[in-house]
């Protein structure tokens, strides 16, 4: 798949709510071949973390893993990171808090919130799209949302995954991300075009709130880790390439 800077790089991948690190199964061995260090992590009461989610009350303990992680990197190593769906919003909190170890953030049909309202207006916006006038849940979206998703990875995520949350109100609480941190590291992002749960208007609704280098687009359901992981890596190299 090609060399990022003809030199390894180091890449994170974060999962989303309810998931943990294992649903980069696909992905994790791809971005290896092409000869650059993965690391992929859980995030607090997510995959194979000891924690429960009731001992997870914030979205600042949510994303402890993350924080410490970034906290232990030497100080001239820079990493990547790749952050899918709710996992925009752990990438977003530690670009803010460590944007000088970061050389670009990835979004991958993730939540990417701007520097104009509180961290969980975005999310606020996603509950909107799914509920319908009278508040209740799109049908399409409760009954398909990983329309293109192999039975497999359906059967393997029933299995798998844990009891998430958004955890809106303490976003809600949370200080907005600034220009002069968050702001200051490198974006893009990966449309997935036929998403039905973050749609591609709200995607591209967010880009538009944020400066973004570059936009890709592939033709994959919410779970592009699974419904086209060769695509997905194949833009993630190409992304880091261009602008890492």
């Amino acid at each position: 798949m090609g060399d990022i800077n003809n030199q390894a790089t180091r890449l994170v991948l974060i999962h989303g709510s309810s998931a943990g690190a294992w649903v980069w199964y696909k992905v994790k061995p791809m971005l290896e071949a092409a000869g650059h260090s993965i690391t992929a992590l859980d995030m607090s009461a997510s995959g194979v973390n000891t924690k429960t989610l009731e001992e997870v009350r914030t979205f600042d303990q949510y994303n402890e893993p993350l924080i410490e992680f970034m906290a232990n990197l030497p100080e001239n190593e820079k990493v990547v990171l790749v952050g899918h769906s709710l996992g925009g919003l752990n990438l977003a909190f530690a670009m803010e808090k460590f944007p000088e170890k970061i050389s670009l953030a990835i979004f991958v049909t993730a939540i990417m919130p701007d520097t104009q309202h509180q961290p969980s207006y975005m999310l606020e916006k996603f509950t909107e799209s799914i509920s319908g006038a009278d508040g209740e849940q799109d049908t399409a979206v409760s009954s398909t949302p990983f329309q293109l998703t192999p039975i497999e990875d359906l059967t393997l995520q029933a299995l798998l995954n844990r009891p998430g949350s958004t955890f809106v109100e303490s976003l809600s609480k949370a200080n907005k991300f600034t220009e002069d941190r968050y702001g200051s590291v490198p974006r893009v992002y990966i449309v997935c075009t036929e998403d039905i749960l973050l749609s591609p208007s709200l995607q591209r609704f967010m880009i538009e709130q944020n400066e973004v280098k570059e936009v890709m687009e592939i033709p994959a359901d919410h779970m592009a880790v699974f419904s086209k992981p060769k695509e997905l890596s194949q833009c993630i190299l190409e992304l880091a390439q261009k602008h890492a």
